[in-house]
């Protein structure tokens, strides 16, 4: 019973992951004033939850905060280029080019960590590859959809940096701690933006960014984080891959976004060269732990 409630936790997060997409089309706003938005009520949400639960919001050593400081310019600039990607192009455009961030672990983990490069998951990338260039139909600044590629693999190129420097923090502290101060350090970078934008928030934008960060940030994190407790992270990592295919779900619902058959068979493709990477990411690991 409780494995089938965190597995339900977990699929109720990814929906919400696959939700956020949306708030792109709905909000008529500058990606720097959506994620501004977002980041200053999951600011809130997570300080509350992490201070119901009691759990101390200080980090040792203080040098950490530095390290978070430059996580959360990672994450402001993952998720503005996130919501420009979907802005200009669509939801699916957005979601598919951004699932491609195992691609770029595989090259930058050997990178930032030191760690060996695992041969088989470069063969394994260019499944992601050709699928990326099924989805786009003509290369040329003048196409959307080559335009919002673009923007989406910065927001996965930042996602497998912030994925892979946050590995080293979730040693020593809370995932919820973590995303606090990640996305508290995001608002102050955002921040000057509001100043220099000055939008006009209606009373509908602000419950939309409300609802974004509460319960497609926060809530989300923090449901995903509690289903994980009885999950293994391979069966976690297997379901977070639905993320693209909700959000596709759920744009053709409510924004009646229909994505051509070439985006489709691209978009499986990418998925597929994802699963392949991580089922090859979890084997290696589970080695390394063997020899230890």
């Amino acid at each position: 019973m409780d494995k089938k409630k965190s597995l339900f936790e977990i699929h109720t997060a990814v929906l919400l992951f696959g939700l956020a997409g949306l708030f792109g089309k709905w909000l008529i706003l500058s990606p720097f004033i959506i994620v501004l938005g977002r980041v200053f009520f999951a600011s809130i949400t997570l300080a509350l939850l992490l201070w119901f639960s009691k759990q101390s919001m200080k980090i040792s050593p203080k040098k950490n905060y530095l390290y978070l400081i430059f996580l959360g310019l990672i994450l402001a600039v993952h998720w503005v280029s996130f919501f420009k990607s979907i802005q200009i192009s669509t939801v699916a455009v957005g979601l598919l080019s951004f699932a491609t961030y195992p691609v770029f672990t595989t090259f930058l983990e050997p990178l930032l960590l030191k760690e060996k490069i695992v041969k088989m998951n470069i063969f394994f990338s260019l499944f992601c590859v050709v699928g990326v260039f099924l989805i786009i139909p003509r290369f040329g600044l003048d196409n959307s959809t080559f335009v919002g590629v673009l923007w989406g693999l910065l927001s996965s190129i930042t996602f497998a940096v912030l994925t892979i420097l946050n590995r080293k923090l979730t040693q020593h502290f809370s995932s919820l701690l973590i995303a606090f101060y990640q996305d508290f350090f995001a608002m102050l970078f955002l921040l000057p933006f509001y100043f220099v934008l000055r939008p006009a928030l209606n009373t509908n934008d602000i419950l939309l960014l409300c609802v974004l960060g509460v319960f497609c940030t926060a809530g989300s994190h923090t449901l995903f984080i509690k289903g994980m407790k009885r999950i293994k992270a391979q069966t976690a990592s297997m379901i977070h891959f639905l993320e693209p295919v909700y959000g596709i779900i759920f744009a053709f619902f409510f924004l009646h976004e229909i994505p051509s058959l070439r985006i489709i068979l691209g978009g499986v493709i990418i998925l597929w060269g994802q699963i392949l990477i991580i089922l090859r990411i979890f084997k290696k690991r589970k080695k390394d732990a063997h020899k230890i």
